[in-house]
């Protein structure tokens, strides 16, 4: 089922059955005949009258007093039975749903059950005309059971054994006996469905009745209930059912598995012609109708062990609900959840990682990709790919791999020393040889193994120069940079050492594209989610993502770091991501020693984007493979497809806001 914009909280149904006045017909144009129209509910004493007035017609059929009164025996030791009433709250398996932001499907989730509960007005009257001329014509008119079939039934069990006794059921007695009663076909268990089925006509209107039969009952391959068998049969919801596909349906019910129209089409088609003839017999449809519905060319769905639109980014969908609502929930509980996730995206995102990958690997001998999208404005998480032809149940790079971050942490320092108020883009630094002491000392390189000497600040992070960084960490303090970084919403381990400041922690490419979203929004943090909106089967709100931007960092400060990471991209070192539509970017290259790992980082302020290549096992890759040149264009190409229709904007101005005091 798809769901469109609207919250998923108005579409939801409750799974608790409803009270229908009208016939299953009503809809139809089926002309109702008093023998079919539901009858005036006889009252408890007559209900009764009525069981021992059946289990009469059974001892007479059977022709012995003694297994008469054998008979009203078993009906008094069923005393015991399970309480019909508890069906008033009866919850079904349901499966769980989960859709994009803008409502297309990207999973469906279940335990041993697929099943999605919906009311008897969600099924086409097709369906349900189906159903009971096969089933259980008398459905409307008989008290939970059908005496004449019931009677040669239990004779049939004295011809064959008590073990054979079976057959005679009507749809309420198969409902009972699927809800309450073990499969063995003994004749103790006939008359345990009797007792059930006239209980529960006493408790449940007939719709009732019919409503949880529909979403009760097993249709092969895992699925359960009506609704789960139409989109899985005929990729349509069961309120869509036309004629050919529900006598179809309705047609394989006595052994689903082995008539299914997938399996055995001729035996489906056999079925479905049976139960069309069922409804001429009965005069519910014409002859001409059944002829038409014979000659229908059927289109069969897809039936798989697990639907997915977007099998790798479910696996951290599916992460983040059983975190919050356990697995019973997830698996059983029909829960509908809204995803933050952009199919179109996710979609471009796997497609550009599956290309360009394998041609960088295969150049610059790394084996693996992975691309994280966030939407600053929100925190939405809009596309992660964790690897090169990402699977579902495979290890996600994105959200699991925690790789060292190189020079795309220098940011972080920069921002501290702009926000300590002692420094600006035109500030001085020096890009000459330095020792710290310690055991070993500690002198940083660059990493083109050359001195520039006097920098600007900006210029400095422009071009990447490591020993600018270090000085500028070990003034405004490593601890500083740290906090600054943290606030972002890092959360990984950073050692309070210098060599911090050049990207010696490690940290996930989802966590580096949501930090670097902060930077994008202007210094607002917005807490990062992959679930917008999770709502119960009954149409209760679990979750509701409220975006709420929080201020973290100096707005000064990070208007200046703005500037110098577009200038990363215009005059820098990744240049390589400029847009050719000339909107403004920001962003930050970054390679770690002996090139084990290679990023770029960039954002603008609707979309922040963090791509990282390296190897699994952590080995170097061809000397020479940086960020920029090699990282960069790809970021380029899914930037430049994910921001189409999207307008230009550019980041907030420094002069907007006064400059920290010292």
């Amino acid at each position: 089922m798809t769901y469109g914009r609207r919250p998923l909280a108005h579409r939801a149904r409750k799974p608790r059955v409803e009270r229908f006045s009208s016939s299953p017909f009503s809809r139809s144009g089926f002309d109702e005949q008093a023998d079919y129209a539901p009858p005036t509910r006889p009252s408890r004493i007559g209900q009764v009258a009525g069981v021992v007035g059946n289990l009469l017609l059974g001892s007479l059929l059977l022709g012995s007093t003694a297994t008469a009164a054998g008979l009203v025996g078993l009906a008094i030791s069923f005393r015991n039975l399970p309480d019909v009433h508890q069906l008033r709250d009866y919850v079904p398996i349901a499966t769980t749903h989960i859709v994009d932001i803008r409502g297309e499907p990207i999973a469906s989730l279940h335990g041993e059950a697929n099943r999605e509960v919906i009311s008897l007005e969600q099924v086409s009257p097709e369906m349900k005309k189906a159903l009971l001329a096969i089933e259980d014509s008398h459905f409307y008119t008989h008290p939970g059971i059908n005496p004449v079939s019931l009677g040669r039934a239990i004779l049939g069990s004295v011809g064959g054994g008590i073990g054979s006794a079976g057959g005679g059921s009507t749809l309420t007695m198969q409902l009972v006996k699927n809800l309450f009663l073990r499969p063995e076909r003994t004749l103790s268990r006939k008359v345990a469905e009797i007792v059930l089925a006239v209980r529960l006509e006493q408790v449940f209107s007939k719709d009732e009745i019919l409503e949880m039969y529909l979403n009760q009952v097993y249709w092969g391959h895992n699925l359960y209930g009506i609704q789960a068998a139409a989109r899985s049969y005929f990729n349509k919801d069961a309120a869509e059912l036309n004629l050919a596909e529900a006598a179809m349906l309705a047609g394989i019910l006595p052994a689903p598995e082995t008539l299914s129209p997938f399996r055995n089409p001729e035996g489906a088609k056999r079925r479905q012609h049976l139960v069309l003839d069922r409804l001429v017999e009965l005069n519910w449809i014409t002859p001409a109708e059944a002829q038409v519905a014979r000659e229908q060319k059927l289109t069969l769905g897809r039936i798989t062990s697990f639907q997915s639109n977007a099998p790798a980014v479910t696996d951290a969908i599916e992460a983040e609900l059983q975190r919050r609502y356990g697995e019973q929930a997830l698996m059983q509980g029909g829960l509908r959840v809204q995803s933050t996730i952009d199919l179109r995206l996710q979609r471009l995102a796997q497609r550009i990682v599956n290309e360009d990958g394998p041609r960088i690997g295969a150049a610059r001998r790394a084996d693996q990709m992975a691309l994280a999208a966030v939407d600053p404005r929100t925190g939405y998480v809009k596309a992660i790919v964790g690897g090169i032809n990402a699977q579902r149940g495979q290890f996600n790079r994105a959200t699991q791999a925690f790789r060292q971050t190189g020079s795309t942490f220098k940011p972080y320092v920069y921002y501290a020393a702009l926000a300590s108020g002692r420094y600006s883009p035109g500030s001085i630094l020096e890009d000459t040889p330095v020792t710290y002491p310690g055991s070993p000392p500690y002198s940083p390189k660059n990493y083109d193994n050359t001195f520039y000497g006097p920098l600007t600040f900006a210029r400095a992070l422009e071009l990447s120069r490591n020993v600018p960084t270090v000085k500028l960490a070990d003034d405004v303090g490593i601890r500083n940079v740290i906090a600054a970084a943290q606030a972002t919403g890092i959360t990984a381990e950073m050692s309070p050492n210098l060599a911090t400041a050049l990207g010696s922690a490690s940290i996930s490419p989802l966590e580096m594209a949501a930090s670097y979203a902060v930077f994008a929004n202007g210094g607002y943090r917005v807490e990062p989610t992959l679930l917008a909106q999770v709502v119960d089967r009954n149409g209760q709100i679990l979750f509701e993502a409220r975006p709420h931007p929080e201020r973290v960092l100096d707005p000064w400060a990070v208007a200046v770091l703005n500037q110098i990471l577009k200038g990363v991209v215009t005059q820098g070192t990744g240049t390589a991501a400029r847009l050719d539509d000339g909107r403004p970017v920001a962003g930050k290259t970054g390679t770690t020693s002996d090139f084990r790992d290679a990023w770029f980082i960039g954002y603008v302020p609707q979309l922040s984007t963090a791509i990282w290549i390296g190897n699994d096992n952590n080995s170097p890759m061809l000397p020479g493979t940086a960020g920029g040149a090699f990282v960069a264009p790809t970021w380029k190409r899914f930037m430049t497809e994910a921001l189409q229709g999207i307008p230009p904007q550019d980041f907030p101005s420094p002069y907007q806001f006064p400059p920290p005091r010292p």
